[in-house]
């Protein structure tokens, strides 16, 4: 019975030291090794043997990057605001026994070199400069850390500002300063869109002006022409005829009514040979309605013969005036 009691206590220190021997390391992760209290290696990702109850493993590390959200901590700026500003750092580890050896807890150093460096960065800078100035201040907290992180076997890749939250009563002033800036902007375009439209509107009031006056004198230029041609025609035609003095009277004589129909008919022009053709004709009609001897082609009624008569003048060419 003694025999089987040692057999079981043997066998299952065996199973335990062969538990501590292997050592599996997940990948992207180390492991310290450490022997009676002492540094001796650090365990890669795989299949790893130790000596049994004689090393030690004492810390796994993500070597992976991590983000980690630190609170909003209170800021004073450089006019005196106190601001609340959360943070996100993200970090890696690359070296596992300096994370281990050389500071106790990375994640609360990290945590308060953060604030710290924050606060001297923001403490230079007035609310407005701290509010439109992330990139800038991103840039000088990570060269900050990186360069203090370096040593523990950490490397900072990224800081971002997640917030800036400034007083209520400041929040309040720059609403309404944004809104005052917004009705502004929209005044502005609201002019200028009315300036626009009536430049428009000028510009095509003026065209339209040009182009109903180039219209009004080509129509006046056609107008003239026209009665030019027909003044050329009449002409020609009363050329053609061989027109008489007495013609163009009897004619003039039956355009008088339509001369005369505006109101605004002030002034005729008479032709100089109208007289004379008004005397031929009425001669002519005195001729033809003389006495009963009148048709002795205008002897004298004591009878004798008629006196001579003056021959007629040259006949001229008709004139318009």
């Amino acid at each position: 019975m003694a025999i089987i009691i040692v057999l079981v206590i043997l066998v299952v220190l065996v199973v335990i030291a062969l538990v501590q021997t292997i050592q599996v390391i997940q990948q992207a992760s180390a492991a310290i090794v450490e022997r009676f209290g002492r540094y001796t290696r650090t365990l890669n990702a795989g299949l790893n043997i130790v000596v049994p109850f004689i090393d030690r493993i004492r810390n796994r590390i993500d070597l992976r990057e991590q983000v980690v959200p630190f609170p909003p901590q209170p800021v004073i700026t450089q006019d005196n605001l106190v601001v609340n500003i959360d943070t996100v750092i993200y970090y890696q580890v690359t070296d596992a026994r300096a994370a281990t050896y050389e500071v106790s807890n990375y994640i609360q150093a990290i945590e308060q070199l953060t604030v710290t460096t924050l606060r001297n960065i923001i403490g230079g800078m007035d609310l407005e400069r701290t509010l439109t100035s992330r990139e800038e201040i991103n840039a000088a907290l990570r060269g900050v850390l990186d360069e203090a992180t370096g040593k523990w076997g950490i490397r900072v890749n990224r800081v971002e500002l997640k917030a800036i939250e400034p007083p209520t009563s400041i929040q309040d002033s720059m609403e309404k300063q944004m809104r005052a800036d917004r009705d502004k902007r929209a005044a502005i375009l609201q002019a200028e869109g009315v300036r626009q439209s009536e430049i428009l509107q000028a510009e095509g009031a003026k065209q339209s002006e040009i182009l109903r006056a180039e219209g009004d004198a080509k129509a006046a230029a056609l107008r003239a022409e026209g009665e030019a041609q027909a003044i050329r025609t009449v002409f020609e035609a009363i050329h053609a005829g061989d027109a008489d003095q007495k013609l163009l009277a009897y004619q003039y004589m039956q355009m008088l009514p339509k001369i005369a129909e505006g109101d605004a008919n002030k002034l005729w022009i008479v032709p100089s040979e109208l007289g004379d053709a008004l005397k031929g004709i009425g001669g002519t009609l005195g001729k033809y309605a003389g006495g009963p001897n009148g048709g002795n082609g205008g002897a004298d009624p004591s009878g004798g013969a008629s006196p001579l008569t003056k021959p007629p003048a040259p006949r001229e060419q008709p004139r318009i005036e």
